[in-house]
């Protein structure tokens, strides 16, 4: 099995605010857009750089969005930055009619998602967001891994046309996927070849999955891992010619398993190939307070989780 190496932790958080920095030196059409949040979005690079395209609007994120989508008319790309919770559930509505409804061009880019927020507690974890925006028409959905692979997503959806949602979160996580790559929206990413199991994971849950694997493969039991950095439009030709090798599948997210990657991934089983399916994702509850590490233990959102249903799922086969 093919092994990754973690190059060292950065935080995805800093992928996007070094791609921002990027986009700022060669497309001057893009401007940031920050609800108070400046250095969390780490956004502060832009701003000292591009200070005439940098807007700070304070604590209203829904005339944020607002703005944001009127930029668009006069050709400007705006990137929108600001926790996640914040991004999607507190600005649903703007989102839905003056960025969704009419195809602005609008990249709404979410830190802090999921359980490893921390100690900010359940008020600041969102788990739902990915369903919010997946069921907006149009909506373009990314949750990337790790730093190198946020830095290259941003970098993509400037030149893609319609509205992102793009997700990223505050811890330091491993940084694993090839530098300076080349990012595709919609297709997925096959990390290993296998035979007995496939895993397909999303966001903080693509390391733990590889890293679940190599469990597996010392047991005797060989994981297909795909990486699903876009959840809409999802790659369900990966998914498929995966099952019809392994013929059963783990979905793993750090995201409640109503509305989000699990149940797009079922949609496609149910269609196209029956298959069983275990999901890893929390079990529609909300979040609390708690360093990473302990809440991503006590969520089941690890690479022991994804373990144990791989072997339960192998057992329905």
């Amino acid at each position: 099995m093919k092994k990754y190496t973690n190059t060292g932790s950065k935080d995805t958080r800093s992928g996007f605010g070094d791609g921002l920095t990027e986009l700022g030196k060669t497309n001057p059409n893009v401007v940031a857009l920050c609800a108070d949040l400046t250095g969390s979005l780490k956004m502060d690079e832009f701003k000292k750089n591009h200070p005439e395209r940098f807007f700070q609007i304070g604590i209203a994120e829904a005339n944020m969005i607002g703005i944001a989508a009127g930029l668009t008319i006069g050709g400007k790309i705006p990137f929108t930055g600001t926790f996640a919770n914040f991004s999607t559930g507190r600005v649903y509505d703007q989102i839905r009619q003056s960025v969704a409804y009419s195809d602005k061009n609008v990249k709404i880019c979410a830190s802090h998602a999921g359980i490893t927020l921390g100690e900010d507690g359940a008020t600041h974890q969102i788990l739902e967001d990915i369903g919010l925006m997946k069921m907006l028409p149009g909506m373009t959905v990314i949750n990337t891994c790790d730093y190198n692979q946020t830095k290259a997503a941003t970098l993509a959806i400037a030149e893609h046309h319609g509205p992102v949602y793009l997700r990223f979160g505050r811890p330091k996580v491993a940084n694993f996927t090839p530098e300076n790559q080349k990012f595709e929206i919609g297709k997925a990413v096959q990390l290993t070849e296998g035979s007995d199991v496939t895993i397909v994971a999303t966001g903080h849950l693509v390391w733990e999955a590889l890293q679940a694997a190599e469990t597996l493969e010392a047991e005797g039991v060989s994981a297909e891992v795909i990486n699903i950095h876009t959840i809409k439009p999802l790659d369900e030709e990966a998914i498929l010619n995966s099952v019809a090798k392994t013929g059963c599948i783990v979905t793993a997210e750090e995201h409640n398993y109503l509305g989000g990657l699990g149940e797009s991934v079922a949609r496609t089983l149910t269609l196209h190939q029956p298959t069983p399916q275990e999901f890893v994702a929390t079990n529609d509850t909300f979040g609390e307070s708690g360093t990473p590490a302990q809440l991503m233990e006590k969520y089941g959102l690890n690479a022991a989780s994804i373990v144990k249903s791989a072997k339960k799922v192998i057992s329905r086969k």
